[in-house]
């Protein structure tokens, strides 16, 4: 039987994020890490604009992350990452949206000099503190199980607590931090940041999970 082709690229959060929910799922693939910086032909044959993740399946390609954990967890969902309700996949949208924008302004402010890097980062903590008063009522984002949206949210609270992690823990954010924290020292995030060699044509192939 054909896998399904990933690619991937190890600190990519959208790429994280889909390797989370093909890791829940059990959905086996073909892993393909890619340097972003030397994008090899073939995946740009499978999806043009050149971003990961991206999944094959057959004549199918999937290339927007969270389309790649809805189908994952379509095909299995053993610890019920879907059943939340519909804020879980607002905030998401929010995670996506103002928060990502304000994030690469504060993380990359040097690609945008027209931009206020403490103005961007304000912004983005509107949206963490959002997320810490509801980590303060809950273990999760939605109650007392962990779901799509914290998954989904996860990669991208890390990407932003490492622009500098003293400043950020310095917030008072003890909840978000704590629920940050216990996902960086989990098993489930050290099997889905394993070091993959860039893919080569002719390779083994390469088993995920």
């Amino acid at each position: 039987m054909t896998l399904p082709i990933l690619w991937t690229f190890r600190r990519c959060p959208y790429a994280m994020r889909a390797r989370l929910a093909i890791q829940s799922s059990g959905q086996q693939v073909a892993l393909r890490e890619i340097l972003l910086k030397d994008k090899p032909a073939p995946f740009l044959a499978a999806s043009p604009k050149g971003t990961v993740p991206v999944v094959q399946n057959g004549d199918t390609v999937i290339d927007e992350s969270r389309d790649v954990m809805l189908w994952a967890l379509g095909r299995n969902d053993p610890e019920g990452w879907l059943d939340m309700p519909p804020e879980g996949s607002a905030l998401i949208d929010t995670c996506d949206g103002p928060f990502k924008t304000a994030l690469d302004h504060t993380k990359y402010a040097v690609r945008f000099p027209d931009k206020d890097e403490s103005t961007e980062r304000a912004k983005a903590m509107v949206f963490l503190e959002g997320l810490n008063d509801r980590l303060a009522q809950s273990p999760f984002l939605m109650g007392p199980k962990r779901t799509l949206a914290d998954m989904a949210i996860l990669p991208f609270v890390r990407q932003f607590a490492n622009t500098d992690r003293a400043w950020f823990d310095a917030q008072g954010l003890v909840p978000l931090a704590q629920w940050l924290d216990d996902f960086l020292a989990s098993q489930r995030f050290r099997s889905v940041m394993s070091k993959y060699p860039p893919w080569q044509n002719g390779q083994d192939q390469v088993l995920f999970p």
